[in-house]
């Protein structure tokens, strides 16, 4: 009887199997995108001792590193906003900054809020730290080492409430409610009395020879560290700001976002020797210290030509009392990343070489996040580098990302493009490879099953790419056009805003995608100058200074201009920077209204670094633009001015 049972049970088993498989089959067949079975284990594995986690480190790491050997001299706090570089060692200190020579690789608001603009985030629901923020009513903007909080709304009444002064390099601020969050960075110097020895690697050998060599230089030699502080502020006073909590961790800020009532951040430490020993990660909060000790530090068993520890930190902004939840890994440097509403993926630049040439991969990690937990579940590796954060994607039950190999310059191993499909165990699915010989990616931009891509070098291919079917990537059509776009921004589902250079000016283009295999400009706006700029394609996280609101066909950027001027045989410079406004349709395509600028009038390009415009926003119908120094409020729609403030 039990063997009948077992027969049938195997019977069963088989049969469960084959329809699973035809189901998979047909699934396929009819572009249904089969569920990937969940992932239940960590990608990475933990040290067992400190002794471990050094031996890795001796072993794997095939660069030279540093010992420091330091007296318990005291850590001396650099001036709020520096941050450190061997220059600056070099030119104030007087000595050698030795660990800047360290081989490295490459809301709830209330009904009645008037209607405003958030910052132009990657992923809805995903906000990203920024140098200004609103809720409608009130403005939190960074300058300097400052937060200032002012009334904003009415613009007639607008003043200044408060201000936060901290030190340290100020990186961005989230608001939630009445929970400010402010995110910096302190650097400090500390004087090396011992030596510095170097150890040597040979690539070329299995085994590792350490030859400690003493570094002679007529200069003192400085250590430098930094840490990554983020502090909370109960604002439901805003004249009177309460620090509520403080969270610091060693090492420098990476990345964060906000989603829902949870802050998650990203900071980066190199794997470095201070008095003999590894200096590990640590974390400070409720005013306790705590040392991340190997067995809690994760890893993979994958060599890389650099390692840093990669810390993420997740707490909630409303719950004051609560220890923050933190994972520490040991991976290569840090290149990006890219945050869904359920997941943060981080890249590496890795180099190797191997044989008679060198080759360059990306490693990704796939991190779960879910109401401040954070798991890693699952790692993979694309050939290539990326561009930015932008360059990636989160689809349904795939990853996408999109990279360049090779060099522009190189005859022997020229640039080409690719585009990867991964499922959620991090596994190539579908690749379309060798895009635009010789040229490299300037910007990217998915759009649920379309993938929009600009190349460059001497001509600008627009790529549509259909993604429809992820284990086929295929390139539907291209636009070959003057100049090139470094940002793009979905219009609607059939168009595409680009923001670039044609030659040495800004420009604009209206990419129409109606047709995709044919895509074609539609519009166009060059700013004529003898150079023009924009904080857009300048600035890393430069896509927060572009403003665009389809509703009310308004777009704003920051733009800065030089021109020359000839009087009386002298050729001289003239030069203007602020925010150009422009109304836009699918009708007249780019129209600019106007302009604002903060610039007294005379005031050169280096003296008015203050008052350069880097940011835009509206509440109801006044548009703001802000400065270091100032904030500016003119009427939407005639942009006559109507209020300003002076920021100390």
């Amino acid at each position: 009887m039990q063997r009948e049972i077992r027969k049938k049970a195997a019977v069963y088993s088989i049969l469960a199997v084959l329809l699973a498989t035809i189901l998979g089959a047909v699934c396929l067949n009819f572009g249904i995108r089969p569920l990937l079975p969940p992932i239940s284990v960590s990608a990475l594995s933990t040290f067992s001792s400190y002794e471990e986690l050094e031996n890795y480190l001796n072993v794997a790491q095939k660069t030279p590193y540093y010992y420091l050997e330091i007296s318990e001299s005291p850590r001396i706090p650099l001036p709020s906003g520096v941050i450190p570089s061997s220059q600056y060692v070099a030119d104030v200190l007087g000595g050698v900054d030795v660990f800047s020579a360290v081989p490295k690789g490459g809301p709830e608001y209330s009904v009645s809020s008037p209607e405003y603009s958030g910052t132009n985030v990657q992923v809805a629901g995903v906000d990203e730290a920024d140098l200004v923020k609103t809720d409608g009513e009130y403005l939190y903007v960074v300058s300097g080492n400052n937060v200032t909080i002012l009334k904003a709304y009415p613009a007639e009444d607008a003043e200044i409430l408060s201000q936060i002064s901290l030190n340290g390099t100020l990186r961005g601020v989230f608001i939630n409610g009445n929970r400010l969050a402010v995110f910096g960075e302190s650097y400090f110097y500390q004087p090396v009395e011992a030596y510095v020895t170097e150890i040597i690697i040979r690539l070329n050998e299995t085994t590792i020879s350490p030859a400690p060599q003493m570094l002679v230089s007529p200069y003192p030699f400085y250590s430098t560290s930094s840490e990554t502080f983020v502090k909370v502020y109960d604002v439901s006073n805003r004249t009177n700001p309460i620090l509520i909590r403080d969270v610091t961790t060693n090492g420098t800020y990476f990345s964060s976002r906000m989603i829902g009532d949870y802050v998650y951040a990203v900071t980066s430490q190199p794997t470095l020797w201070r008095d003999s020993g590894v200096i590990l990660p640590m974390i400070i909060s409720l005013n306790e210290t705590k040392i991340i000790q190997p067995t809690e530090i994760y890893y993979s068993n994958v060599s890389d030509n650099s390692y840093e520890f990669t810390t993420i930190v997740a707490f909630n902004l409303k719950l004051n009392e609560t220890e923050p939840e933190h994972k520490t890994f040991l991976l290569g440097s840090a290149s990006c990343v890219y945050v869904s509403l359920n997941n943060i993926y981080i890249t590496m630049q890795k180099q190797e070489f191997f044989e008679t040439s060198w080759t360059e991969t990306t490693p990704v990690y796939r991190v779960h996040i879910q109401d401040g937990e954070i798991e890693c579940e699952a790692k993979g590796e694309v050939p290539g580098r990326v561009l930015n954060q932008f360059s990636m994607d989160e689809y349904g039950e795939y990853f996408r990302i999109a990279t360049t190999i090779g060099q522009t310059w190189s005859p022997d191993n020229p640039s080409r493009n690719n585009l990867y499909v991964l499922n959620m165990s991090l596994g190539i699915i579908g690749k379309l490879e060798g895009l635009a010989l010789t040229e490299e990616i300037y910007s990217a931009r998915f759009m649920g099953d379309k993938f929009y891509l600009v190349t460059f070098r001497q001509k600008d291919p627009f790529f549509v790419i259909d993604l429809s079917n992820p284990f086929e990537p295929k390139v539907l059509g291209y636009l070959i056009i003057t100049g090139f776009s470094d940002y793009l921004h979905p219009y609607d589902e059939n168009y595409i805003i680009g923001v670039g250079k044609e030659g040495s000016n800004v420009k604009l283009s209206l990419f129409d995608v109606t047709n995709v295999t044919a895509p074609a400009e539609k519009a166009k706006f060059i700013v004529e100058a003898e150079w023009s700029d924009s904080t857009v394609l300048r600035e890393e996280g430069g896509h927060k200074a572009f403003l665009f609101d389809k509703s009310k066909q308004l777009l704003v950027i920051p733009v800065s201009m030089n021109w020359a001027i000839v009087k009386d045989e002298y050729y001289t410079k003239g030069f203007w920077q602020g925010a150009y406004v422009f109304n836009i349709t699918l009708s007249d395509g780019f129209v600019l209204r106007g302009n604002v600028t903060h610039q007294e009038n005379g005031v050169s390009e280096w003296e008015s670094g203050g008052y350069w415009v880097n940011r835009a926003l509206y509440i109801d119908d006044v548009l703001y633009t802000i400065s270091n120094k100032k904030v500016k409020m003119n009427d939407l729609e005639t942009l006559e001015e109507i209020n300003e403030v002076e920021l100390p």
